[in-house]
């Protein structure tokens, strides 16, 4: 097929492709995202119990959750939306019925015989905006052989992600399961704690997870940053500043010593966004003070990773180099971010200068041409949805 845009209709097909990328990401940031399943497993008198802090709406719908990234992507996101509308006593009373296929599994065996988990009790919170998903607290039990050594966990295909933590012990297995996967045997004993390599190797696409697809507050103000200019050094700088002040909040959040609300940072994040949005429909070059300003914005952003590992835990005396492998896992999902934005914008330049050649006139000739047309139109849609976040995470 022959390539024939003017620079007007090549701008504006790619403006338009820009335009409905962020719009997307902007529509799922109040969607029901889908979160990792938190299970917290103890073995002592002989009885196990695991507790569950999980999305039950989502798995009563049969949502894969393996497959999507938001319950409002997937095929039966109907039903997810009318049970997420009952009250919770009523998803409660239902919640039961999942068992029945999970001990077939079995969801849970210790010394290599099957483990039949019953409900003991499920707490619905209530009160949670219909426009967010609900977290259950789900308490199994069941009873196990005295003397027994060893435990494994089943975590079913299309139940997404779970975080695993053993209780109890002295130095209690943390391990991450994919939907499908089955556990390692688990000391019950305990001395079942990770390794610092292993502890920093699973903990990164727990980091980069949080970039892409699922933190669309930080791709974003990342995006933001990109959008400024066509020049590598005024990126750098600013990544380093950014980089630089999450990890420091990231740190202090995680050790417990900095602990800001949520309703202060989530709105302060959103300014961000805002900001520099605006900054970069106006100014085409770093100026000496953005730097700071973005190391400020990387404090916010960083108190928000901190806040990620706090739902997922990070493993006892294997703190450090599982934080150190969540924060590379942010930077490769922030690269990542970087490189993609990059590479549209290359290939729609590409695709002007063939029509150039084939005798368009008036064809974009040069990156930093259709780099500004999409940076200006970029950050203005940057920054219209961070206001809105801003209104949203403020009032409403």
């Amino acid at each position: 097929m022959r390539i024939s845009l003017t620079h007007s209709r090549l701008k504006l097909a790619l403006l338009a492709l820009l335009s409905t990328v962020i719009l997307s990401l902007a529509s799922g940031a109040r969607a029901h995202e889908v979160q990792p399943t938190i299970g917290d497993l103890s073995v002592a008198d002989g009885q196990a119990e695991l507790i569950l802090r999980i999305n039950l709406e989502a798995f009563l719908a049969g949502i894969d959750l393996d497959a999507v990234q938001d319950t409002n992507d997937a095929e039966n996101a109907g039903d997810y939306d009318s049970l997420r509308a009952l009250p919770g006593d009523e998803i409660a009373g239902r919640a039961p019925r999942l068992l029945e296929g999970w001990n077939a599994l079995p969801l849970l065996s210790v010394d290599g015989s099957p483990v039949v988990l019953e409900s003991v009790e499920v707490t619905v919170p209530e009160g949670i905006d219909e426009e967010l998903a609900r977290v259950s607290e789900w308490r199994l039990r069941g009873a196990v052989p005295e003397g027994a050594q060893s435990a494994t966990v089943i975590w079913p295909s299309g139940a997404g992600a779970m975080v695993l933590r053993q209780q109890g012990v002295e130095a209690p297995f943390t391990g991450y399961l994919n939907g499908g996967d089955t556990s390692p045997e688990v000391a019950l004993g305990g001395g079942g704690a990770q390794s610092g390599w292993e502890a920093f190797a699973s903990y990164i696409p727990v980091g980069f997870d949080h970039i892409l697809p699922q933190g669309l507050d930080h791709i974003l103000f990342v995006l933001g940053l990109f959008f400024l200019s066509t020049h590598l050094g005024p990126l750098l700088w600013q990544v380093s500043a950014f980089t630089l002040a999450h990890t420091v909040t990231l740190a202090l959040g995680a050790l417990g010593l900095v602990n800001i609300p949520g309703s202060i940072v989530e709105p302060l994040i959103a300014a961000s966004i805002v900001y520099v949005g605006v900054e970069n429909i106006f100014v085409s070059g770093l100026s000496r003070w953005r730097p700071l300003v973005v190391f400020g914005f990387g404090l916010l952003h960083g108190l928000g990773f901190a806040s990620v590992l706090g739902e997922f835990g990070l493993p006892e005396g294997q703190f450090i180099p599982a934080l150190i492998g969540f924060n590379v896992g942010v930077e490769v999902g922030q690269l990542a971010v970087i490189a993609m934005a990059a590479v549209l914008i290359w290939f729609a330049t590409k695709a002007a200068q063939v029509a150039r050649l084939e005798g368009s006139e008036g064809a974009v000739r040069d990156y930093p041409v259709m780099f500004r047309a999409v940076s200006v139109t970029g950050s203005l849609l940057i920054a219209v949805i961070g206001a809105w976040w801003v209104v949203e995470r403020v009032f409403l």
